[in-house]
């Protein structure tokens, strides 16, 4: 049986709990792009988490809106959706009612809401600690790279040890360092490539042959009054342009819902945060909408 689930401190969250109450033996990392457009091929018992939804999936867990560009859920289906601050909330919820012993994992899906929802305070951004430093090392807009042998010694790793013991483990460590003595080169990069517009902050890395790892949270520390930050960059081989939004953490202003701005482009995400890829000869005249509509939106 395969869990099939995003890269990020959600998937992770999820994949633990999962992994603990299903007879997982296979863990694949996905982008949400390539399950609305069917670019991966879905088993009859695959289990979904934090993924939009798929007809021939077995088992489905997610939070995200149910936008237009993804394919919608028949009332009956095993699994779980409701709206909340992440899916690890929606998998804990679903499988504590079946075995209360998973309480032990309640910090862990806590801190999850945290970061999936920006739930955040500077202190997170400038010296996160605990999960939250974690939730970082298997971001991909921090910039460390390939992970997804690195994820899965995390969620053995997470099933029987505490944080402290996890952050100690040496490829932990490494990519942990990596991030706070990179984190000033990260900060002048985007001050370069972030400019204003009117209640939207806009960063550009098209550019950008090197990316240093940093917090991608930290632009809103750097751009107060924006409401809202709009990221671009190359999606894999430069095939495809990958816009980013995400409402700010600290100014939490901004009246657009992302995940049905990014559906409009065949994306999605939730209220607060979303993406997209678009096509190359398609990117500019899309980006421009998309801040037109973020600054129109206010």
């Amino acid at each position: 049986m395969r869990l099939v689930t995003r890269a990020d401190l959600d998937g992770l969250a999820s994949a633990v709990i999962i992994t603990m109450k299903e007879a997982i033996d296979e863990i694949l990392l996905v982008h949400p792009q390539d399950i609305t457009d069917k670019r991966v091929e879905i088993r009859s018992d695959d289990i979904l988490a934090n993924l939009p939804y798929h007809p021939s999936a077995g088992k489905w867990f997610d939070h995200h809106l149910l936008t237009e560009s993804n394919e919608k859920p028949p009332t009956e289906f095993e699994g779980r959706h409701r709206l909340a601050p992440s899916a690890a909330r929606v998998v804990y919820e679903y499988y504590l009612e079946q075995d209360p012993s998973l309480e032990r994992f309640a910090k862990l899906v806590d801190e999850t809401d945290r970061l999936d929802a920006a739930q955040l305070t500077p202190d997170d951004v400038e010296s996160p600690q605990g999960y939250i430093l974690l939730g970082y090392t298997i971001d991909s807009r921090t910039g460390l790279g390939n992970f997804e042998e690195y994820f899965r010694q995390l969620v053995a790793w997470l099933r029987t040890l505490s944080i402290e013991e996890v952050l100690q483990q040496p490829e932990v460590r490494r990519r942990v360092d990596r991030i706070r003595n990179e984190q000033e080169e990260f900060r002048s990069l985007l001050q370069r490539n972030s400019f204003q517009v009117n209640n939207v902050v806009v960063t550009d890395l098209r550019e950008i042959e090197r990316l240093p790892a940093g917090n991608r949270f930290l632009v809103y520390s750097l751009f107060p009054e924006a409401n809202v930050s709009l990221r671009v960059h190359w999606g894999p081989s430069r095939q495809s342009v990958v816009a980013a939004v995400g409402h700010s953490i600290f100014n939490r202003t901004c009246k657009t819902s992302v995940g049905d701005l990014m559906s409009r482009f065949g994306g999605g995400g939730h209220r607060g945060a979303g993406t997209c890829i678009l096509p190359i000869e398609k990117a500019a005249e899309a980006i421009d909408e998309i801040l037109f509509e973020l600054q129109a939106n206010g």
